[in-house]
């Protein structure tokens, strides 16, 4: 037995000994420790160690060389025979309660590391930021990574509050956040729904922004314009479940179909992406929570100018009514093989940025960007990390540059 492979035997005592962790998880790692240590067929136990520890990837003490090795016969053990491996998965999960909701999330890296949230998309989960989450914890960034509101364990406080999807929802959501873990400012990066309350936030909050990552640009949404401006035909053709969701049939649809739905608008969003349905079922995963439908619809209904805002949000989304600008430093990301949302230079939303900005073109990267081009998304995050740190000496001016990753 090596020493490396000693301390990964340790380390994975040591991660299941947390409460937290299901009970089937803690056997199943201490069986396999146990025949690891008595030398039991040691190159399937070895490798379903290996497999075991990847769940905990993100975490501080995790070293690469325990990745599986290529070519091995990956798989976990129980206590009668071997099964397959499970994707690695995001945990254990912590909880932070804001005013309106108890948030689920993963956290990992150095407690007074630079504080970075990372903010997923519909319909994705938080195992989109899966292979960005160690490279930014290794640059010594407190990573944390929230399902956001009708997603995954995140849960509403009270029966009595109205399930609401808006934008100033979602990005109230990460102010009340910041404010439950007690940070003062973090960057906020995200897609979709995760970049449109990254955005929000960091428009109307931006003593709370230490920095903007954001795919798609500038996603606040001006819903006064939003059923009088067509697009392009076959770009309303991929945006059907926007329309969809405005139905009594797409409201019934959507109970009935949540994975089904999703799947569809994952192979449109990235044509090129060609996913698994492990990985596929792993985000699913997050669709089954109580409050999904709801939440998803009044968020389409709301801006398409089909439902009312709740009133707890009425002063956000009239700031938000007048498009206000980003004043903090921003990088920008484009997907060019996204199926819905065509890449471009940045100029049609550069009036919005009024920081330093700068906006890149990912090669063959689809919607779900942090998860089809990790590395690009995770260099983007520290990018503008240091835009924040120039920025503070009095050095960044304006950037609206294009460049492939």
């Amino acid at each position: 037995m090596s020493d490396s492979l000693d301390d990964l035997a340790a380390f994975l005592m040591h991660r299941t000994a947390d409460p937290d962790t299901p009970e089937e998880e803690r056997l199943s790692v201490f069986v396999l420790v146990e025949a690891y240590q008595e030398g039991d067929d040691p190159d399937a136990v070895v490798a379903a160690l290996r497999t075991a520890a990847l769940r905990y990837a993100g975490h501080r003490d995790y070293r690469p060389e325990w990745r599986p090795k290529l070519g091995a016969n990956v798989a976990i053990a129980d206590d009668s025979a071997a099964r397959p491996a499970e994707l690695p998965r995001l945990g254990p999960l912590r909880y932070a309660t804001t005013d309106m909701l108890r948030i689920a999330y993963y956290e990992t890296g150095p407690d007074d590391g630079a504080p970075v949230l990372l903010l997923h998309g519909y319909p994705y989960d938080i195992h989109s930021f899966i292979e960005v989450i160690p490279q930014l914890a290794a640059a010594g960034h407190r990573v944390i990574v929230p399902y956001l509101r009708g997603h995954g364990p995140t849960q509403f406080l009270s029966a009595d509050t109205p399930r609401s999807g808006q934008q100033g929802a979602v990005g109230a959501d990460v102010i009340a956040l910041l404010d439950a873990l007690d940070i003062g400012r973090a960057v906020l990066a995200g897609f979709d729904w995760g970049g449109r309350a990254a955005c929000v936030a960091a428009a109307l909050w931006p003593d709370r922004c230490a920095g903007l990552v954001s795919v798609n640009s500038y996603l606040i949404q001006d819903i006064n314009a939003a059923m009088t401006t067509p697009i392009r035909p076959d770009l309303e053709a991929g945006l059907w479940y926007f329309y969809y969701f405005l139905t009594q049939r797409g409201k019934a649809g959507l109970a009935a179909n949540r994975s089904e739905i999703a799947k569809v608008i994952w192979k449109r969003n990235s044509p090129n992406w060609r996913f698994d349905e492990a990985t596929f079922q792993r985000a699913a995963g997050a669709m089954d929570n109580p409050d999904y439908v709801e939440v998803v619809l009044h968020s389409y209904r709301h801006r398409l100018g089909q439902a009312p805002g709740f009133p707890a949000y009425d002063k956000i989304e009239t700031k938000l009514a007048a498009q206000p600008p980003i004043t903090v430093p921003t990088v920008t990301l484009d997907g060019m093989a996204d199926g819905n949302f065509p890449a471009g230079d940045g100029a049609a939303s550069a009036q919005h940025f009024t920081g330093g900005r700068t906006h890149h073109q990912v090669p063959n990267a689809g919607h779900n960007l942090p998860q089809e081009a990790p590395d690009a998304f995770a260099a983007a995050v520290l990018e503008v990390r240091n835009l924040d740190i120039k920025d503070n000496a009095g050095s960044v001016g304006m950037r609206n540059s294009s460049a492939a990753r």
